[in-house]
């Protein structure tokens, strides 16, 4: 029984369900389906060099690794590699060597400093430090419970102010990438972000299978979009991909109005438990998700490496 590691192979319908099952079983907490496995891999920019692996036994998939350079960062050379192995497969050596594959494919393309989450566990952690990894930073994972949990009121917007969704913009999704953008380069992070290349945002994230329009809040003051909730559902679950407000409408509550009415509308479509992920940090953020009923139902710890 030797295990190997390869691409994964998008046109082969086990190879994606087998990604997707074990992810799923490594971060029960996230969302991911066989689409968005294959929208990775289909939409990512050219300049991410992004590859998603797979550990391979006795022909099952037993591990994964998503592995790419972060080419919207101002500081060249940074790479990220993200293994997760089947938790009943381990041992077989499969996450050695996607880890060893994956430092590979980053260093050929210039990676000099990578990143990688662990979970917060003794023998994840162990295995990271024996690749040479140290820990960073830190984040957690919050789970609510929307059958049986109590969401705050829904909120009147002030004057001035409107409620809309994702899908009032879904003609003309510009003012919505300057939002992300903007919100996004400001989220704690061991990487800076800035987008702005806006087609490569439609294709990457407006058109990500697991977006829900819907559901997506977008605050809007003045006519313009201030705060919005990002909502992610695979049909049975509800997640919160990114929350965040334009810095010159900060401290007015509008994070808090806009994820409110996103859950709101989520528990009214039948969904009954929702995620959601925060650096521990982000204070402002974890008091809106302690105000709106999550508990902390995993950390995960970033993991750094100089290599080259």
């Amino acid at each position: 029984m030797t295990v190997i590691v390869r691409d994964l192979r998008t046109d082969v319908r086990a190879d994606i369900e087998g990604f997707a099952r074990v992810r799923r079983l490594a971060l029960p907490f996230l969302l991911v389906s066989p689409e968005s496995v294959v929208h990775h891999v289909a939409r990512s920019h050219p300049d991410a060099h992004f590859r998603s692996l797979v550990a391979e036994l006795d022909g099952e998939v037993i591990g994964t690794a998503q592995v790419s350079l972060a080419h919207q960062s101002p500081e060249p050379g940074q790479g990220s590699l993200n293994v997760y192995v089947h938790p009943e497969r381990t041992r077989h050596g499969a996450g050695s060597l996607l880890v060893r594959t994956a430092e590979e494919h980053l260093a050929a393309h210039g990676a000099t400093k990578l990143f990688s989450w662990v979970l917060d566990g003794p023998a994840n952690r162990a295995f990271a430090e024996r690749h040479g990894y140290r820990a960073s930073r830190s984040a957690h994972f919050l789970r609510l419970d929307l059958a049986h949990g109590t969401l705050p009121p829904l909120q009147d917007p002030q004057p001035g102010v409107e409620l809309r969704t994702a899908a009032d913009y879904a003609d003309d999704p510009r003012p919505m990438f300057a939002l992300d953008a903007e919100t996004t380069s400001d989220e704690p992070s061991d990487i800076d972000t800035e987008f702005t290349d806006y087609e490569a945002w439609i294709e990457e994230t407006w058109k990500h299978p697991l977006l829900d329009l819907s559901l997506t809040s977008v605050v809007v003051v003045d006519g313009r979009p201030a705060a919005f909730s990002v909502a992610y559902t695979d049909g049975t679950r509800y997640s919160t991909a990114m929350t965040g407000t334009a810095r010159a409408f900060r401290g007015r509550g509008l994070a808090k109005l806009a994820k409110n009415a996103s859950l709101h509308r989520a528990r009214a479509a039948g969904y009954t438990e929702a995620f959601t992920g925060n650096d521990t940090g982000n204070g402002p953020m974890l008091a809106i998700n302690k105000w709106l009923g999550y508990d902390i139902c995993a950390t995960e710890v970033r993991h750094a490496r100089q290599v080259g």
